[in-house]
């Protein structure tokens, strides 16, 4: 049931073809929208980390060690190394006493083009180049608050992760034992459920209004101010995490694999689609073709959207070779 989601030319001949599914939904977790499946069954990847981040804010690991809200943003990253990045890992890890080899995560360097090449001329790999250490970091941070042995900080067991895996039950609307489990790259859990599902949690993440639970709320927004203020430290310099979490209206991460997830405040929306072939840059042109369907009124944020991912394939020497365009047609629902 998959549809065609973007269509790849090259010198006009059709050279790529990007299928894939899109789930919206509405304030009472009702589908309102959607093109291919809506309940494809898709991994969240790093799109669950604002998430993850939930136990340990409402936990107190704010107000007990005394993280910023850059440092709360940087616990939902997939940063890209640059040097703010880094040094606010090493604030965090300074505040909460843990060093970055306790984090499972590979040694890494940075994915940002620059830095890499600085690291790879000096400094070399780093843990804190891992573009999930700043989730390892925030979980590592609850864990050790409880009192729980740190070693064991990744095992789906742990407490943590239990109570990691029972908020996005309750975000998405879902039963626990109903989430599918695997391992991700940074060797963290990682959840399967349907597209739905994980727009729900999108909603409840930009409409915290809608969530009961009073303590759960106020970690929410927490945790999205923190990403709205600081949107460069969710992803990076000209990513499109960081131009969406710009507009106040949005809250938005990406995932590995395809993943993308957004949540409209005013419009009390949650959106997720999932590019079956796992590629990523289609994300930008997908987000726009979404937000155009459903007459987005928030025109700087399509401007930076359109200037930004065009559409237009350049190769390496910056001629312009071929051009993508976005053929899904979403089907609404009365």
């Amino acid at each position: 049931m998959e549809t065609v989601l973007v269509r790849e030319y090259r010198s006009d001949l059709l050279e790529c073809v990007h299928s894939g599914h899109i789930a919206i939904v509405g304030e009472h977790g009702n589908v309102k929208g959607y093109a291919g499946d809506p309940e494809f069954v898709s991994f969240t990847r790093s799109a669950a980390k604002p998430l993850q981040a939930i136990p340990g804010i409402r936990g107190g690991i704010v107000e007990h060690y005394g993280f910023t809200p850059a440092e709360v943003a940087l616990m939902t990253a997939s940063h890209r190394g640059e040097s703010y990045h880094v040094a606010a890992l090493e604030s965090i890890s300074s505040k909460i006493g843990i060093d970055e080899q306790q984090m499972i995560c590979a040694t890494s360097y940075p994915l940002d083009y620059t830095s890499r090449e600085n690291a790879i001329r000096g400094t070399g790999k780093r843990k804190f180049y891992h573009n999930c250490a700043g989730k390892h970091m925030g979980i590592l941070s609850y864990s050790k608050l409880k009192g729980l042995p740190l070693e064991e900080y990744s095992q789906p067991e742990q407490t943590v992760q239990r109570e990691i895996i029972d908020t996005i039950a309750y975000m998405a609307g879902v039963a626990p034992d109903s989430i599918g489990l695997g391992t991700d790259g940074c060797g963290l859990p990682v959840f399967a459920m349907p597209l739905t599902a994980l727009a729900t949690a999108y909603l409840k993440l930009a409409n915290p209004d809608l969530i009961a639970d009073e303590a759960t709320r106020k970690a929410v927004t927490t945790i999205t101010a923190a990403m709205n203020a600081h949107p460069e430290m969710v992803s990076g310099s000209g990513r499109l995490d960081s131009i969406l979490l710009e507009d106040e209206n949005i809250i938005a991460k990406g995932g590995f694999k395809g993943v993308y997830c957004f949540g409209l405040r005013r419009e009390r929306l949650g959106i997720a689609f999932k590019i079956l072939d796992g590629s990523e840059e289609e994300w930008g042109l997908i987000v726009q073709g979404i937000l155009n369907q459903i007459g987005y009124s928030q025109k700087n944020t399509l401007e930076k959207l359109r200037n930004t991912f065009s559409g237009v394939i350049y190769n390496d020497g910056g001629t312009r070779v071929g051009h993508a365009d976005t053929e899904f047609q979403l089907h609404f629902m009365k």
